[in-house]
């Protein structure tokens, strides 16, 4: 063996210095850190560099040193794979399959980072955490790395133009744009100011055009970022999405307060359904229909179903029926009647509030499934009637599959809100069905046996 070409070290941002002395101290490479092979031309080892096997691991462990503390990662130190807890009982099917999915993609890029990562979901599902997890594995393996939150990134920035900064704008600019490896935290919660946009633009756009590795973590949709970096992040040859359908893990006492209703309504399935034979046969047709439509909804959602007839005929009990038969397929399933969903949102503006808006408002707006009984009873105050139309409208454009119940025909809802009955009209998106079986009084008791009159 003989040392290799003298080796240059490297600054955290990947350039050269001048080459490191070398140190007489190691008897193997004379410490420079590197080996090569005297071996014959045609052996596959030949002129190439491999690590010291006796100071090799030292010079590693000196460059993470350094790295580290760059990459901004002192209170994340904790965040790795091994720490990040995958199966939970608590998770139905899919958001156990999203988990480990999005697992195993982050685990495969922090081996080999390669285009960009998008991580999106909920609040508290642990997008933070894989990030960080990925950060930290190519910090251990020597790459030069950023982990920041996007709102931070701004600040420092800005910062830079304070007249006691310790740093300069265009050195830390540079820096964050060239990184080997840029992990973005929370992107869309940062202030959107024309000057925010302008620079993360430009340091997505830089890392776009030379397909730099980079993670970002969002809990918006893309329509609610900048379109200029929507559109990148939307080219499949660069980014591999990935959504994470788990709850908040940070809390669970918040997360005992969710909408949902469904637990309150697992008596009401498909089996359960009553035929009522007893009815005229246009009315048990009618009902039979409405079963079929179902049905057909739960075994494919998709689109929206909108079921309409008078108070208790059972439009209901098909709707928590497809919420119930989903939730048993493994897919998440909020149900909330209407009024409930508004109290639900206003109640995050309350002093003693363990959750936000915006992350109620996300969790109803991107359910995977979401069952909205007895619209059309709610307070028709200006706030109600724009916030519910907010999330209709993501969900309609978003194609969401979404299930409706109301008392109202389709005029009646013109008159009430003819932005949302546009869209019930719309049959492409959606199927709107009228029960008109007579109200559900409960099964007939049998006829009491006649005693005989004595005389």
């Amino acid at each position: 063996m003989f040392p290799a070409s003298t080796p240059t070290s490297s600054k955290a941002d990947g350039s050269s210095t001048e080459p490191r002395p070398a140190d007489e101290s190691c008897p193997v490479c004379g410490g420079f850190g590197v080996i090569g092979y005297d071996v014959p031309l045609d052996d596959p080892r030949f002129g190439k560099a491999y690590p010291c096997p006796v100071c090799g691991e030292q010079r590693r462990k000196e460059r993470r040193d350094v790295l580290r503390p760059l990459s901004n990662l002192d209170d994340y130190a904790d965040k790795t794979f091994e720490s990040f807890q995958v199966e939970m009982r608590e998770l139905n099917k899919a958001q156990q399959e999203s988990l480990m999915h999005a697992w195993a993609a982050c685990r495969t890029f922090a081996e080999s980072p390669d285009g960009w990562l998008l991580l999106q979901g909920n609040y508290g599902c642990g997008k933070t955490h894989l990030a960080a997890a990925i950060a930290n594995a190519r910090v251990e393996a020597g790459q030069p790395t950023l982990f920041i939150t996007v709102p931070d990134l701004l600040d420092h920035l800005r910062s830079t133009f304070a007249p006691d900064a310790e740093v300069d704008y265009d050195s830390l600019f540079e820096r964050v744009r060239t990184i080997s490896l840029l992990v973005l935290d929370d992107l869309g919660a940062e202030s959107p100011t024309p000057w925010a946009q302008e620079k993360l633009y430009q340091i997505v756009n830089f890392r776009y055009a030379r397909h730099l590795p980079t993670v970002f973590t969002t809990n918006v949709e893309l329509d609610h970022l900048d379109p200029r970096i929507a559109s990148r992040l939307s080219d499949i040859d660069v980014t591999t999405r990935v959504h994470i359908l788990a709850p908040d893990f940070r809390d669970r006492e918040a997360r005992a307060g969710e909408a949902t209703y469904l637990r309150l309504y697992t008596d009401l399935t498909f089996e359960s359904w009553d035929a009522r034979l007893n009815l005229p046969k246009k009315d048990r047709d009618n009902l039979q229909r409405a079963l079929n439509q179902a049905r057909a909804f739960a075994m494919k959602p998709s689109g929206w179903l909108v079921l309409t007839g008078s108070y208790s005929c059972g439009k209901t009990h098909l709707a928590a029926a497809i919420a119930n038969h989903r939730q048993a397929s493994g897919e998440a399933a909020l149900i909330v009647n209407v009024p409930d969903l508004l109290d639900y949102l206003r109640a995050t503006f309350g002093p003693e509030s363990r959750a936000s808006y915006d992350r109620r408002f996300n969790e109803l707006r991107n359910a995977p499934l979401l069952v909205l009984d007895q619209l059309g009873v709610e307070n028709p105050s200006s706030w109600a009637r724009e916030k519910l139309f907010q999330l209709l409208e993501h969900r309609f454009l978003a194609k969401l599959p979404t299930v409706i119940t109301t008392n109202l025909s389709l005029e009646e809802l013109d008159q009430k809100d003819p932005r949302l009955a546009s869209r019930i009209r719309n049959r492409s998106r959606c199927v709107f069905f009228a029960i008109t079986a007579p109200e559900y009084r409960g099964k007939e008791a049998p006829p009491a046996a006649r005693t005989p009159r004595t005389t």
